[in-house]
């Protein structure tokens, strides 16, 4: 299969896959354990941990794991029913896992604003100004968008909450891997990630909660991660997510120029198919590999059972949202024709993806429109 769907999910890289099955075989104590085979356990999830963090230059106690992004999200997010302050700022484009856990913490009293979006996706850090009210305890924005790849002014975002000192958390599992990040240039409250967005396994990502931020349990029971996240740990999952974290970051001005170029090829080698396309999104501001590109008079449903029955991979939208046919929520807040959003594909490329894969994916597309 030729894959070209990294937005939702990536292979597993061979040298995590390797430090897992190793940790999974020679390592099974249970860190919580006071015997040598679970002091190595916790040794090897205290080296993970401090690998992730130097990856963004954070503190090692400013890592909190999670069983993936999502849960980091609801981390942040369902510490607002202890609050006093209990309205939420956040935007139209955001992933379900920040604006279906807002709506679900209505009977909590959390209330929240869904800041629109301009025509790339773009929040106006003057919109969230304007948006603030007395009792909002908490803001939070993506940093990339994981449909059209835009990337949020978040210096400026961070700035307008730090002005009036509200808390501030990021969704930033499309960010990792595919742009510099550190949260010493951001300097916000909490950052969420996953590892299978990046070339690690799924089921495990981590929370960054900056020094003194505070932060209610969601899952309860022992008093793992410092008693913040319950839970015998998944010591394979953890070291395998660093690993992909260390990587990640140690070749990213490699991954990134890769990914450029094979968008570069794909966009010359359609124009050269006279193939007619719109690109969504910020031609310049966003992450590179992440294409949103809309067929005019194709159904973006009928093309991905086209391209499938081909071998290929690819996406229309989030894939969290995938199986429907209904128009992407995220290019609706953008103010894209409902005609124009059910035509549209997202294509993400990848470190696996070649010249020649670009290529044939174009010509199958172009096969398939010119009939």
């Amino acid at each position: 299969m030729l894959y070209f769907d990294h937005s939702a999910t990536t292979p597993i890289h061979p040298d995590v896959l390797a430090k897992m099955q190793s940790v999974a075989q020679e390592h099974f104590g249970n860190p919580s354990s006071v015997h040598a085979a679970g002091r190595k356990s916790r040794a090897l999830i205290e080296s993970a941990r401090r690998t992730i963090a130097e990856s963004i230059h954070a503190a090692p106690s400013e890592v909190v794991i999670t069983g993936s992004g999502t849960e980091a999200n609801n981390a942040v997010l369902w510490s607002l029913a202890h609050t006093d302050k209990k309205h939420v700022i956040t935007s139209a484009v955001e992933h379900p896992a920040v604006l279906k856990v807002l709506e679900k913490l209505n009977p909590f009293g959390v209330t929240f604003t869904a800041l629109s979006v301009d025509d790339f996706g773009l929040v106006n850090p003057s919109d969230l100004a304007k948006a603030i009210q007395d009792d909002t305890g908490l803001i939070s924005i993506m940093m990339v968008n994981n449909e059209v790849g835009t990337i949020n002014p978040m210096k400026d975002i961070v700035s307008v909450a730090q002005s009036k000192n509200i808390p501030i958390h990021s969704d930033t599992v499309q960010a990792l891997g595919k742009t510099h990040l550190s949260v010493k240039d951001f300097e916000a409250d909490y950052f969420s990630f996953s590892a299978h967005k990046l070339y690690g396994p799924k089921g495990v990502g981590f929370l960054y909660k900056r020094k003194g931020a505070s932060l209610n349990p969601l899952i309860i029971g022992g008093s793992q991660e410092s008693n913040l996240r319950a839970g015998t740990e998944n010591v394979p999952g953890i070291v395998g997510l660093a690993e992909a974290v260390r990587l990640a970051t140690a070749h990213l001005d490699k991954r990134m120029l890769h990914l450029t170029e094979l968008e570069s090829i794909f966009k010359s080698e359609l124009a050269a198919a006279n193939v007619d396309v719109i690109y969504n999104g910020h031609p310049d501001g966003r992450v590179p590999g992440v294409i949103s590109a809309s067929f005019l008079g194709q159904r973006s449903d009928i093309l991905l059972a086209k391209l499938d029955r081909e071998n290929i991979a690819v996406s229309s939208g989030s894939a969290c949202g995938s199986g429907s046919v209904k128009p992407s929520p995220v290019l609706a807040a953008m103010g894209i024709s409902e005609k124009q959003n059910i035509s549209t594909l997202r294509i993400s490329f990848g470190r696996g993806n070649s010249t020649q894969e670009v290529k044939t994916l174009v010509s199958t597309i172009s096969n398939i429109i010119h009939g």
